[in-house]
């Protein structure tokens, strides 16, 4: 067994497995009974605006595993810092950053986003990035109790409204944030930004193919921006008409 694999043979846990970024030439470490990241991850950290070189500090909250993390190294220079409440996703984060040797590009923070502030100082952000829990905690959601998969989901440790209060906390004045979320849950979205001073500025409806509803939508925020000025960009299809990716997604995951 040669260095690395050996290396990598000693950071895996069982039934975890190592899948490829592709473009960013990153082996990210997944767990299918536990956490994977999905397609809405990696269009997130596509629609997200980052500075390549200028100093810009920049945190993911909600990080999973670390997926957009990992992925927003590939267009910028910048430390990314990530956020994630869970023990299990954290760890197999971590333990991400060790085999890439990301050490100087990424970081990861245990921490409840209810309680960022006393780990990252208000006022002090450039951009945010977030996949949230898309689902509501109510009784009749269908979930799991309390399970990894069911806390990245649902909203039981951290709901929208405070979401958006501490992305408003975090960011500076003109800081910029950007989430993936469900069409269902717009106007919900939009008004709870408006009343944390962030100013939607950018819409994306992400579609699984021409002909359907829209399944995600992808928003850009400005700290305390103009109330004027939200663009609708035009639609993302990720399917074509055969069932495989679109031009637009394969370029997106493979550089195609």
């Amino acid at each position: 067994m040669n260095e690395s694999s050996q290396k990598k043979s000693q950071l895996l846990k069982a039934g975890e497995r190592l899948d490829i970024l592709k473009k960013e030439n990153i082996q990210i470490i997944q767990s299918p009974s536990v956490f994977s990241f999905s397609l809405d991850a990696v269009l997130l950290a596509n629609f997200a605006s980052v500075p390549s070189s200028r100093k810009t500090k920049i945190v993911d909250f909600c990080s999973g595993n670390g997926a957009v993390a990992f992925l927003l190294t590939g267009k910028t220079t910048n430390p990314i810092i990530g956020v994630e409440i869970q023990d299990r996703l954290i760890d197999m984060a971590k333990r991400t950053v060790q085999l890439n040797e990301l050490e100087d590009r990424v970081s990861f923070i245990q921490a409840d986003i209810n309680e960022i502030t006393s780990e990252i100082q208000p006022d002090s952000v450039d951009i945010i990035t977030c996949n949230p829990p898309y689902f509501k905690n109510i009784p009749s959601s269908t979930k799991n109790t309390y399970s990894e998969f069911t806390i990245a989901r649902h909203e039981i440790k951290l709901n929208l409204n405070q979401l958006m209060k501490k992305t408003g906390q975090l960011l500076k004045m003109n800081g910029k944030a950007y989430f993936v979320h469900r069409p269902d849950r717009l106007l919900e979205i939009l008004d709870t930004m408006r009343a944390n001073r962030l100013a939607p500025k950018k819409i994306q409806f992400i579609y699984p193919k021409a002909g359907k509803e829209a399944n995600m939508i992808l928003i850009e925020a400005i700290k305390d921006g103009k109330e004027d000025g939200l663009h609708i960009l035009p639609p993302f299809y990720v399917h074509d008409e055969t069932g495989e990716y679109t031009k637009e997604v394969k370029a997106i995951l493979f550089g195609e």
